[in-house]
């Protein structure tokens, strides 16, 4: 890296550490002066900033800055600024894109075409499988996806594009070298090798509760369209969803059980506009002539669909066992069979991950 070009990057980190300073000021400042170097260059002209801003203007930390300097220096390390070539078309076009982005990983994989997939961090076992299976065919025609590396939905989202040997971007809540949930310490490196880690925030950030709405504002702002699998009412989903209708972007809803509060907010959505969405033909409908996506046709698979369903006795089980959960009892008279057919049938059914069973010796369909 020239050192010129050095030079230019620590002036854009030294503002972005600056408190206080957001990316809509941010903005005005760049417009006003063109460049992080003059706005630093001037602090006694700027007009319209609090003075807890113009103190961090005048007194960068540049100790931070190079310490920050100094975790771009290794491979596949990236800042990539609003005024590079490489910043994403689609994220610039929001009312108040990042300034900056840290990436760790394939950072052109950010202005290829996206989906991203977002939902509760404790879903069911059938919306799990849900995010995990629609990522994965949507991957192998060519999307990358996008999620929040979030437990629940966004983790199997992740999973199933890597599954398919496709792509897929992680925008997270902290400072690059942070993993948060810690449960995901591998599935983040993994995905820097087959992927992409982004974040807006500086190195060293924790996670703090009002950090995740920035975060998904970018989650929705790189993508074509964005994808609930199950969300209560009062979510962070929900959240990225409106964002992405206020971005003009797609919102796809995937509905479920009327006894199930995790898809309330998914029911919210469709109400208000958003696209229902059943199999992954649903989404390519709308952004696969647009995204050039080609998925084979055997790839693309009826939700719910099982090889067990034309066979016999596990006919007859199917007919009685759905997406809502069914105490074992009742199954047993429902359908008619035997306790001793059903229980060996729903051994073998959750072995293969096609049933999942709940407290209470309930049972439930799984969507594989």
């Amino acid at each position: 890296m020239s050192t010129n070009k050095q030079d230019a990057l620590a002036c854009w980190i030294a503002l972005q550490r600056v408190p206080g300073l957001g990316p809509v000021t941010f903005t005005r400042l760049l417009e006003q002066y063109g460049s992080p170097a003059e706005i630093l260059r001037q602090p006694k002209q700027l007009t319209g900033v609090s003075e807890k801003v113009m103190d961090g203007i005048r007194k960068p930390d540049w100790q931070q800055v190079e310490a920050d300097m100094a975790w771009l220096d290794q491979d596949n390390r990236h800042l990539i600024t609003y005024d590079d070539a490489r910043y994403p078309p689609l994220l610039r076009e929001i009312s108040d894109p990042p300034m900056l982005l840290y990436v760790q990983g394939d950072a052109s994989l950010l202005s290829q075409w996206q989906l991203a997939i977002v939902g509760s961090r404790s879903p069911s076992p059938s919306g799990r499988n849900t995010a995990y299976d629609f990522a994965r065919y949507l991957a192998t025609g060519g999307l990358t996806i996008a999620s929040g590396l979030a437990a629940g939905i966004d983790g199997a989202a992740h999973k199933g594009a890597l599954a398919a040997g496709g792509k897929t971007l992680a925008v997270v809540a902290t400072g690059l070298d942070r993993v948060y949930p810690a449960q995901h310490r591998d599935l983040a490196h993994q995905i820097v090798e087959q992927g992409a880690m982004v974040s807006e925030l500086p190195l060293g950030t924790s996670p703090r509760p009002e950090l995740f709405p920035r975060r998904n504002r970018i989650i929705s702002g790189l993508s074509l369209g964005t994808l609930i699998v199950e969300a209560a009412l009062k979510s962070g989903s929900l959240i990225t969803a409106r964002m992405a209708m206020e971005q003009a972007r797609e919102v796809f809803a995937i509905p479920g059980s009327i006894h199930n509060p995790l898809s309330r907010g998914c029911h919210q959505l469709i109400r208000e506009g958003a696209k229902l969405v059943e199999t992954a033909d649903d989404i390519l409908e709308e952004l696969g002539a647009l995204a050039g996506v080609n998925i084979p046709e055997a790839e693309i698979e009826e939700a719910g669909s099982s090889s067990h369903e034309k066979d016999g006795d596990y006919r007859i089980l199917f007919e009685h066992l759905g997406f809502d959960p069914i105490p074992i009892d009742k199954l047993i008279e429902n359908s008619g069979l035997t306790a001793d057919a059903v229980s060996s049938m729903l051994l073998l059914l959750e072995l293969e991950g096609e049933v999942a069973s709940l407290p209470g010796g309930r049972y439930v369909r799984t969507g594989l």
